[in-house]
């Protein structure tokens, strides 16, 4: 994961998830639109359904929508925020990924993570109990795979028998845990390019993430890890110019609002409790928001 600038956050956004239903034309748009806006990277979330007492809802599957949102833009990283460990058969997954970022120019920043919506494991048959343990194997495959290693393993939860990539690869694809459980971190940590956060697991603010932050710096110290090469990210709730009745992403996390010099001085706030990058959760989540932000970025780069 490339560094942030002296003074400035890196500032990804996340497109629409199950929020809503989003066509295909529209997902674009809002991908061109941050690129445009200045924007530095673009994630999209990886699940599969949603039944949380809410209407039932899923969205379009990442990888796919990823190679589309690749072929729009030429200049932004794009990533799964992050891709469950447990949907695709490690060697798969690190195949997708080596495609996913030939298609993209090498753009593609690989975030990974065991998965937490049970409901959506049970409708689609996978095992939930014991994620942790095949989430750690997944992660070393693929991580051999994407090095350009042939890969041998036999695990408890996967297996592999001299699988190698090819066409060889030249380029390297940075891979970012997103996770706070200790086994993961204890696991990923020596290796990984970069860690990830969701806001609300921090509540949304600063000082949460900082105490985060430190926890992370102080385990790799301990694993023998420069903490000064880990890139550090925090997703955040914000809002921004919301019509008369829109509401917040979440409502149990308050979102980052104000006028765009407060934004902009929060994003500012979360570089200096170490985010190397801020990726975005914005509500409304359109491209008009999108648009909207653009007037933050330029602020930031003042």
């Amino acid at each position: 994961m490339l560094r942030r600038m002296p003074g400035r956050p890196r500032v990804g956004i996340q497109l629409p998830e199950a929020e809503r239903r989003v066509p295909i034309e529209e997902y674009l748009a809002m991908a061109r639109a941050a690129e445009e806006a200045g924007f530095d990277s673009i994630w999209v979330g990886d699940h599969l359904l949603y039944r949380d007492g809410g209407p039932e809802r899923g969205p379009l599957e990442a990888f796919t929508l990823l190679a589309a949102v690749a072929a729009a833009t030429t200049r932004i990283r794009l990533g799964p925020l992050v891709a469950c460990t447990a949907f695709r058969h490690p060697p798969i997954l690190a195949k997708m990924a080596a495609t996913l970022d030939e298609i993209s120019g090498g753009r593609l920043t690989l975030g990974l993570g065991a998965g937490w919506n049970r409901a959506e494991f049970d409708a689609f048959g996978l095992p939930f109990d014991g994620r942790a343990g095949r989430s750690i194997e997944a992660y070393r495959i693929v991580r051999g795979l994407l090095a350009g290693e042939r890969v041998s393993f036999d695990g408890e939860g996967h297996r592999t028998d001299d699988a190698v990539l090819l066409p060889s690869r030249t380029r390297r694809v940075p891979l970012m845990i997103g996770s706070t459980g200790e086994r993961i971190l204890q696991a990923t940590l020596p290796t990984v390019d970069a860690w990830n956060v969701w806001g609300p697991w921090c509540g949304n603010d600063p000082a949460g993430f900082a105490a985060q932050n430190e926890r992370v710096t102080r385990l790799a110290s301990g694993l023998g890890r420069d903490p000064n090469a880990l890139g550090r990210s925090v997703c955040v709730f914000t809002a921004i110019d919301l019509e008369p009745g829109e509401e917040p992403v979440d409502e149990d996390a308050p979102p980052l609002a104000g006028s765009m010099t407060e934004i902009a001085g929060g994003l500012r706030a979360f570089a200096e409790a170490g985010a190397d990058e801020v990726i975005l959760i914005p509500s409304p989540n359109t491209e008009r928001a999108i648009r909207a932000f653009g007037e933050v970025l330029a602020l930031l780069s003042r």
